[in-house]
Order: C-alpha cells, then structure tokens, then sequence
C-alpha cells in the first residue's frame, strides 16, 4: 500500500481463489461463486495466526501489525477477506497462471488490487502501466508474455516522479 499505491496501510487488499479452493481457505461453500468481489467472508480458523490475548495488549493502528493468517495482505482486522473467485471458464488465463502457482507453493490465493496509485485513474494501456510501475517501488511489471524487471529499466530522475505523481492528489 505505502511503496505502491501510496495509500493508507490500513487498507487490505482483496484475495482472488481459485474456485475449487475457495472453501479451504475461507468460511464458503465448496465451490461457492464470487467473482465479483461481492461477498466478505471470514479467513477460516485454520488459516489464521495471530492469538486473540495479542490484539488486547494494541490499540489504533498497532492492530494492523498483527499478521492475522497465512495471507495476512488480503485479512482485515476482523479476520475478513472480499474475496473473489476465480473459475476457468470466466478467467481461463488466469486459472491457468494462479493454477501454477498453487502447484509451486500449495496456496490457491493472490492478491487483487486495482492497477493506480492512489488519486490516479485505473491504468488502460501498456503506456500508462510502464509509466506508473517506472514511479512506484514495483519490482515487476508483466504485461501479457512480457515481463519487464525495474532493474533492468533505464532510471527515471526523482524530478520526473515527482512531476508525475504531482498530478494526482497524494495527501
């Protein structure tokens, strides 16, 4: 949230689950639909880590350093994720990329986030993308088969960042 979307870290990102997981994950229905990001549902027990005696000893914005489950980047403080899921036949892209990455490291869940920096419009095109990754602390940039890393890309000027995000209302 800081490094990328200069927003408030408070603000959790959503989880996109592979459809088949999604009730391994969180308190749904086996096979339950949402891919809409319309339903909130709990982060199930199993998943979760951060003992209920710790959050009594925080106040404000020190409960946010708790990491709660196993996704602790797309758990709310009530332990609550907007979750959508994602099926082949919607996202058969996408199945097939969060497919592999479930074989390589057993979890079904990423991170969903719109692609802007807080006060700027939802990127569109690869121009703005590149433009807006060359801004942020993003390591990575893939757009379609293309993979581009940040310290691979010729360096922008802090004067030119600045005039950049400038344009969009940062406080």
């Amino acid at each position: 949230n800081v490094k990328i979307k200069f927003r408030e870290s408070f603000r959790p990102f959503a989880p996109i689950v592979l459809r088949e997981h999604v009730h391994e994950w969180f308190a749904m229905r086996k096979g339950q639909d949402s891919p809409y990001m319309l339903l909130v549902a709990p982060v199930l027990e199993s998943r979760r880590l951060a003992p209920a005696e710790q959050d009594s000893q925080r106040f404000g914005i020190d409960l946010l350093k708790v990491n709660r489950s196993t996704i602790p980047s797309v758990t709310h403080v009530d332990y609550s994720a907007r979750v959508q899921t994602v099926d082949p036949e919607r996202h058969p892209r996408l199945h097939r990329l969060m497919s592999c990455f479930h074989e390589k490291t057993g979890c079904p869940v990423m991170v969903n986030t719109s692609f802007n920096i807080r006060g700027e419009p939802i990127v569109c095109t690869p121009q703005e993308a590149y433009r807006s990754f060359l801004a942020t602390d993003m390591d990575a940039l893939v757009l379609e088969d293309c993979i581009l890393l940040k310290e691979e890309q010729p360096r922008v000027s802090k004067e030119e960042v600045d005039k950049y995000l400038g344009q969009f209302a940062l406080d």
